[in-house]
């Protein structure tokens, strides 16, 4: 590990950072520690602060409610009475299986707990005080929150007219990117970017540069992935949980696929202890070939019932392909955030640059029918 370290070190200096952020990255990677950024529990926890009652609606960390299958559920309980070991083959037997249904060699695939991991990594190996960190708006705050951390330049560019990644102007507007961050479907809108929109950024991007496509909401929609692009050996990493449509979001897996050198620029920046609960949970979910078309189909069906109520009410949210949807509250969406948490109806945080939309998460269709009952009330 020293030897990483050193190299790791050597090149956070030519990539130009502060004798500050040398230090500090320094300090931290010499105690072994994980690095302080957001994740996804930190920025979950920022949509609701205080005292949540135990039968209040949970809508607003885009969580899923019908939580793991059961196939998933039988074998995490089995894998229990071995947790006094390691087990790291777990984990092997994970990316292994997803490498394959991916079409992809077993080294081009990485295991995670969670993707939120493998994003702050590619943050620290491509953006730097000389490298721009470059994302849409709204979008995903984490790897934002990264990047200044290390004191990177961030770029955020607004989302097109139909709520797309504007790839054009991301390009035009940072030419000196390191890493282009891409959530498709987008997180909070819920939009997809479409193909050849991506396609262009990565042919079309900075020389050096490496385009990072979090895929974690990707399995609500029918849409093609994007690791045929690994396959092709661009510079690309895409990011898979397990955290959505799985339902494993407290448990953590995930992986990052990519290229063996460029998954190999992200090792510096941690270990990979990975919880044997969640790797075993995550291989038993991809073996379960009904479960993704059949929940996908389910949130699909609650969302948009519930969206066909909220127009009927005079109220609209940008067109969803998701598990969450931006609702246009038509005031400050921290009102009516309040009022709905009076409701026990805990709902999403706001976006500064629109601030009155907030966002909802897709629950069961009885949470659902609370989320109305009270949206309702509070805006009657």
């Amino acid at each position: 590990m020293a030897n990483s370290n050193s190299a790791l070190l050597d090149d956070l200096s030519r990539r130009g950072y502060s004798r500050r952020a040398f230090g500090r990255i320094s300090a931290l990677l010499g105690a072994g520690a994980a690095l302080p950024f957001y994740n996804e529990a930190a920025l979950a926890q920022m949509s609701f602060s205080g005292n949540v009652p135990a039968d209040a609606v949970m809508i607003n960390a885009n969580e899923n409610p019908l939580g793991p299958c059961t196939e998933a559920l039988e074998a995490m309980s089995g894998i229990l009475r071995r947790g006094g070991r390691y087990l790291f083959g777990e984990s092997i037997q994970m990316g292994e299986l997803l490498a394959e249904q991916e079409g992809l060699k077993a080294e081009y695939v990485q295991p995670y707990a969670g993707s939120s991991d493998p994003l702050h990594r590619s943050v620290l190996a491509f953006a730097s005080p000389s490298r721009s960190y470059v994302t849409a708006d709204p979008g995903y705050e984490a790897g934002e929150r990264a990047a200044r951390s290390v004191g990177a330049k961030v770029v955020s560019v607004p989302l097109t007219a139909t709520h797309a990644h504007d790839v054009r102007e991301m390009v035009k507007r940072a030419p000196d990117a390191g890493l282009f961050f891409i959530c498709n479907p987008n997180n909070p809108t819920g939009t997809l970017t479409p193909r050849q929109d991506i396609e262009w950024l990565v042919a079309n991007k900075p020389a050096g540069s490496v385009v990072l496509i979090d895929e974690a909401y990707i399995h609500f929609t029918d849409v093609a992935r994007c690791t045929d692009m690994v396959a092709a050996g661009k510079d690309v990493i895409v990011l898979r949980t397990f955290s959505k449509i799985y339902g494993m979001a407290g448990l953590r897996a995930g992986a990052a696929i990519a290229r063996p050198d460029l998954l190999e620029k992200l090792r510096f920046f941690g270990t990979f202890f990975l919880p044997t609960t969640a790797m075993v949970g995550a291989r038993t979910s991809l073996a379960v070939k009904t479960l993704v078309p059949e929940r996908r189909k389910y949130i699909q069906d609650v969302r948009e019932e519930t969206l066909s109520y909220l127009t009927g009410r005079g109220y609209q949210a940008v067109p969803s392909v998701s598990n969450k949807f931006m609702l246009d509250v038509k005031r400050p969406g921290r009102e009516v955030i309040r009022a709905l948490a009076a409701e026990k109806v805990i709902v999403g945080r706001v976006w500064p640059s629109w601030p009155n939309h907030v966002r909802v998460t897709v629950g069961t269709k009885d949470e659902m029918a609370r989320f109305k009952a009270a949206f309702a009330k509070v805006t009657a």
